[in-house]
């Protein structure tokens, strides 16, 4: 199974996707780790050493091999580029775990990353080979990864979303730009909950039979996100949406 988490920034997006990686992989699948996010923080929040994720080349920095998998230099490259031999040399495992990082941003007024993403598309389909591997893609914020298809191909969008009319016009965006590149299941999650009407603000306001679950806000994850603990306790709130994915098998 190949999923993408998305959503506005701030809502905890990244948080929920470590979460969900460690449930999987704690119930004994292996899990593919994609920071797909710019900010790269995927990585320490599953606990790896800023030295061991900064040692890691980024998919989006292997210049000569991308050119090489994707036709050369020119205007015209292919679309499916054989990509299985970049995933052992640009892995780190951590238990059942195999992170990935895509790379930061370019600089302003340098070329566009058309060739990565079409190698990060099909890094990605290349992946997902037996049962029990799943893919986790940690894209980044808002909707620019949608709107240049990279999350195309995923059988399941989950839209982290905090209490918020911003953040909730986000994620409709994110729903319809999704379904409009074929992904058909999208589903919603409600983050930083702090009382039963933030509860019901969401679910009045997105489709209620798309909403797997709501995760109270928590002190500990705020100290984690600071640095001042590790992210080690996962809100049972969250295993349970992570079962029930699990269970449903979309």
């Amino acid at each position: 199974m190949k999923i993408a988490i998305s959503g506005k920034g701030g809502v905890g997006k990244t948080t929920v996707s470590a979460g969900i990686i460690k449930y999987f992989a704690s119930k004994g699948n292996q899990v593919f780790a994609v920071d797909a996010d710019p900010d790269i923080s995927l990585g320490t929040v599953l606990g790896l050493s800023d030295e061991t994720i900064d040692n890691l080349k980024p998919i989006v920095d292997m210049r000569e091999v991308i050119a090489q998998k994707t036709g050369g230099d020119g205007a015209f490259f292919s679309l499916n580029p054989d990509v299985d031999d970049l995933v052992e040399g640009y892995v780190v495992t951590k238990g059942n775990i195999f992170f990935l990082k895509m790379g930061a941003v370019k600089q302003g007024g340098s070329s566009c990353y058309c060739r990565e993403n079409t190698v990060l598309n099909a890094l990605v389909g290349s992946l997902l080979i037996k049962e029990k591997e799943f893919v986790v893609l940690d894209m980044g914020a808002g909707i620019e990864h949608l709107t240049r298809g990279t999350a195309n191909g995923v059988d399941l969008m989950l839209v982290v979303t905090e209490p918020s009319l911003v953040s909730v016009q986000t994620s409709r965006t994110v729903k319809k730009l999704a379904n409009e590149i074929g992904v058909k299941n999208v589903k919603f999650i409600g983050n930083k909950i702090r009382s039963e009407k933030e509860i019901n603000f969401l679910k009045t306001k997105l489709p209620s039979k798309d909403i797997l679950g709501f995760i109270p806000f928590s002190n500990e994850v705020m100290e984690a996100a600071m640095g001042m603990n590790s992210y080690e306790k996962i809100p049972d709130q969250l295993n349970q949406i992570a079962a029930e994915i699990l269970d449903a098998k979309f």
